[in-house]
């Protein structure tokens, strides 16, 4: 369904100093330094499978997806989305694509969420009976009832979030872009988008492209993950496969009936928190039942769990990997 080939996306920046000197000079002289947004990255996703896109900020994830949806074109490579040249921006490609960021919004302000509907069924030419059922569909899906007859500036942000994405999805696409699709929302809006998101590509088939820092997001859309570190790409794989690459410990949390001493943990692994009515332990992989055994016969223990290291936790010591890699690659540290 996407095939990436050797992207890259470069920019010119004007640089200069601050104040009026510097800036009546850049009248007669610029000087500009190279950015390479994407530099090289190659991947394929096939269709109706959900992939988390992820980085550091300033990785080149946006660009990224700019570039598979046609707003940017790229400096070198080839990339297509379901046979198309997205940089043409052939109707028959806009009408299998949406591109939904969390930071901008195409609903119109003073009018309801239902003007914007009833816009795009124009623009994307959709059949009434089509647009009334999916319409339908998604009022249903995403729990909107009478909020697509209240202006938008009246909707709170998760409200508003709701209905940018069913603005996006009546078309039916394909191909879904989502950056950034829950941020600034609370705990119970961000678990109703992830629901719906879910939903939807099941029932559709549809693939997916989703950029998050949220990692409760990936972990509940996207069994695979690409990551990409200042322009290139630095891994591609499962997401299990991932944790158990960087950190395969895992992390036994105790329910206690009273609190412990902290000497009383030592001898059962690295204490990772220690509080009155629980305990976090992490240990190897093959040492977890022998530290169970030793804790459920020592401490009051009501309860217990066995969880891999937090998401965030490893995507931030895969990119502080990477970081270091760099700069033994460019000599400012010694391997």
């Amino acid at each position: 369904m996407i095939s990436v080939r050797g992207l890259r996306k470069h920019y010119k920046v004007h640089k200069r100093p601050p104040g009026l000197k510097a800036a009546f000079r850049s009248l007669f002289h610029r000087d500009y330094t190279a950015v390479k947004a994407v530099d090289g990255i190659s991947f394929e996703i096939r269709p109706g499978e959900r992939v988390g896109f992820l980085g550091p900020n300033g990785a080149g994830k946006t660009t990224t997806l700019k570039v598979l949806s046609g707003l940017l074109h790229p400096s070198e490579g080839e990339v297509t989305v379901d046979g198309h040249v997205p940089r043409h921006r052939e109707d028959a490609y806009l009408k299998k694509i949406m591109l939904v960021m969390g930071q901008k919004q195409q609903l119109l302000w003073d009018l309801p969420p239902a003007e914007t509907f009833e816009l795009n069924r124009a623009i994307y030419d959709v059949p009434r009976e089509q647009f009334k059922q999916t319409l339908d569909e998604l009022v249903a899906l995403l729990e909107l009832g009478d909020l697509i007859q209240t202006p938008s500036r009246q909707l709170s942000l998760g409200e508003r979030m709701k209905c940018e994405l069913a603005a996006a999805l009546i078309h039916r696409p394909k191909v879904l872009f989502l950056d950034e699709p829950t941020i600034g929302l609370d705990v119970s809006m961000q678990v109703t988008m992830r629901s719906f998101i879910k939903a939807y590509t099941e029932r559709y088939g549809a693939t997916l492209i989703l950029t998050s820092h949220y990692m409760d997001d990936v972990a509940a859309l996207c069994p695979r993950i690409i990551v990409i570190d200042k322009g290139l790409l630095t891994y591609d794989g499962g997401l299990d496969a991932l944790v158990q690459r960087v950190r395969p410990e895992k992390r036994v949390v105790f329910r206690l009936e009273k609190p412990v001493e902290a000497a009383s943990l030592a001898s059962l692994g690295r204490v990772v928190s220690h509080e009155p009515g629980s305990v976090v332990l992490q240990v190897p992989p093959e040492a977890v039942s022998a530290t169970i055994s030793r804790a459920l016969s020592s401490l009051p223990v009501t309860d217990l769990t066995v969880e891999n290291a937090p998401l965030e936790e490893v995507m931030s010591e895969l990119f502080a990997e990477n970081k270091a890699r760099r700069a033994v690659a460019s000599g400012e540290a010694s391997p």
